[in-house]
């Protein structure tokens, strides 16, 4: 039997949590999860911290690390302060390993799960600098530094114009997603299409108008549930991986439990054209 963790059924994102970083990433753990998101831009994220709360999760006999779904990021220059995770004036595809080098130190081990482009470099097209920085990071992932690889934050051309640069196509695409725009309806069915998980973020924050629609909020109450468990047990029924990075220890059981729930067909149906 393999012992590589399967994709998990939701992930704990580790954005905005400075000096909780390491406590909030135990507490996750603590509470069900065994996929983590960070990234290697300090500007957002404390990747040391996520690898602090790991250590304390290991040595408290929570999980191991094979139990785990560890998915990182490299970020452009442009999204960085001045932390930066490598030298800025090495090529593209030395920053690429640097940065990578820098995260598996961060996390005490030898390869992460999942290696993310956190943004192109342009909003509008897959340029030469993504094409290279693609490049090194397939070189990482098959010399075994990680099992996955992944762009973040992609519109419908970028992923076209990777496909028709005949690109290998990631394994994994993380947008934000928004209700009021159908959910990322497009990139979603690209990506269902090629067999590309779509993990999806900000599903709380990003649509308060979904989360506080008197409709959904008496209906989550007739199903002794909250409307952010409906929206996460949505999100699983049209197949997306949703991220969470709440900080209440009762909203991550919540979170967890979402996954228990089924949504009648004509609610998902309700829920997709809510407000798309």
């Amino acid at each position: 039997m393999s012992s590589e963790p399967s994709i998990p059924d939701f992930l704990y994102g580790t954005a905005w949590k400075e000096d909780r970083t390491a406590a909030l990433t135990e507490l996750a753990l603590r509470a069900g999860f065994r996929g983590i998101d960070t990234a290697n831009q300090r500007r957002h994220y404390h990747e040391a911290g996520v690898g602090e709360g790991l250590a304390a999760a290991y040595r408290a006999g929570i999980a191991t690390r094979t139990d785990l779904f560890l998915q990182t990021k490299f970020t452009y220059q442009r999204g960085q302060d001045h932390r930066l995770p490598y030298d800025p004036s090495a090529s593209l595809a030395e920053q690429v390993a640097q940065s990578l080098a820098s995260s598996l130190a961060h996390l005490a081990t030898d390869r992460v799960d999942s290696f993310v482009l956190h943004g192109p470099s342009s909003g509008y097209d897959w340029t030469d600098a993504d094409a290279e920085v693609w490049e090194a990071m397939r070189k990482e992932r098959d010399a075994g530094r990680t099992r996955l690889l992944g762009v973040s934050n992609v519109s419908l051309p970028h992923l076209e114009q990777m496909e028709s640069a005949h690109s290998e196509l990631p394994a994994f695409v993380q947008n934000r997603c928004f209700a009021r725009l159908g959910w990322d309806r497009e990139v979603r069915s690209f990506c269902r299409e090629r067999k590309i998980t779509y993990q999806g973020f900000s599903l709380l924050t990003a649509n308060p108008e979904v989360v506080q629609h008197l409709p959904l909020v008496a209906l989550a109450r007739e199903m002794n549930a909250t409307p952010a468990q409906l929206v996460f047990s949505f999100a699983h029924a049209v197949g997306i991986l949703p991220i969470t990075g709440t900080s209440n220890a009762g909203h991550m059981k919540e979170d967890r439990a979402s996954l228990n729930l089924t949504l009648p067909p004509e609610l998902v149906q309700a829920m997709e054209s809510m407000a798309g």
